[in-house]
C-alpha cells in the first residue's frame, strides 16, 4: 500500500521547508510549483496549448509568467482559461509521479510508502479528495507576513491580494488530518517525524 500525504499551506507559511523534511525523511516529493516550471519551458505540455489562446504569452519557446499577469491584468476573465489549460496538466503530471513510484513499490513493503504531494491549491482544486491524509503547516500571522516581506519580492499590497484569492489558514487548518507549525525548524521537523510514525501505525493496523 502506498499512502498519499497531501501538504499544503499559504504563502509563508512554511510548505517548501516542510516538504524537505519529508523528503529527508525518506518521502518521495511531488512539488507542483515544479510542476508549472516544467509545463511552461520549451517543449513544456503547455506550450502549444497556451500559444493557441495566449498567442502574446509566448517568449523564446517558453511560456512567459510576466506576460501571463500582464494579460490577466487587462482581462481578469484570462484566469480561468490559464487555469482550464495548466490545471489538467499538472493533475496529470501528478498523477504520473504517483503511478511511477507506485509500480516501483511491492505490497510487502515495510514500512509503507508514503509519497507527498506539496500543493499549494490543495484545497481549492479539490485534490485533497484524492489524498489519504492532508496536512498543513502554519504559523501565526505576524511571522508569515514578515517571511514574506523579507523576500523583498512583493509589496504589502500583493501580499494581501494573494492571502485573499486562498482560503483562510484557521479554515486549512480545520480541514487537514494534521497541523504542522513552523515557527522553529526543529520543531518542524519533530512534528514531520510524528506525523510519520502514526501514519505508519495507522497502517499496520488497517
Amino acid at each position: 500500500m502506498t499512502i498519499l500525504i497531501g501538504l499544503t499551506g499559504s504563502i509563508g507559511m512554511g510548505k517548501s521547508t516542510t516538504a524537505r523534511l519529508f523528503n529527508e525523511e525518506g518521502c518521495p516529493v511531488w512539488d507542483a510549483d515544479a510542476a508549472v516550471h516544467r509545463l511552461y519551458a520549451p517543449g513544456g505540455a503547455a506550450v502549444a496549448p497556451m500559444a493557441a489562446t495566449f498567442p502574446e504569452a509566448i517568449e523564446d519557446g517558453a511560456i512567459s509568467r510576466a506576460r501571463l499577469k500582464a494579460i490577466m491584468s487587462r482581462d481578469p476573465s484570462a484566469l480561468a482559461q490559464i487555469e482550464s489549460i495548466v490545471h489538467p496538466l499538472v493533475a496529470r503530471d501528478r498523477a504520473d509521479f504517483v503511478h511511477n513510484h507506485r509500480k516501483n513499490l511491492t505490497e510487502l513493503t515495510n514500512p509503507a510508502p508514503v509519497l507527498v504531494l506539496d500543493i499549494p491549491l490543495l484545497f481549492e482544486t479539490g485534490a485533497d479528495r484524492g489524498m489519504d491524509y492532508t496536512v498543513v503547516v502554519s504559523a501565526p500571522p505576524e511571522v508569515q507576513r514578515a517571511r514574506v516581506l523579507e523576500r523583498g519580492t512583493m509589496t504589502p499590497e500583493q501580499f494581501e491580494n494573494i492571502l485573499e484569492k486562498q482560503i483562510p489558514d484557521a479554515e486549512k487548518r480545520a480541514r487537514a488530518d494534521y497541523v504542522i507549525e513552523t515557527e522553529t525548524l526543529e520543531s518542524a521537523r519533530q512534528q514531520v517525524q510524528s506525523i510519520l510514525r502514526d501514519i505508519r501505525q495507522r497502517a499496520d493496523h488497517a
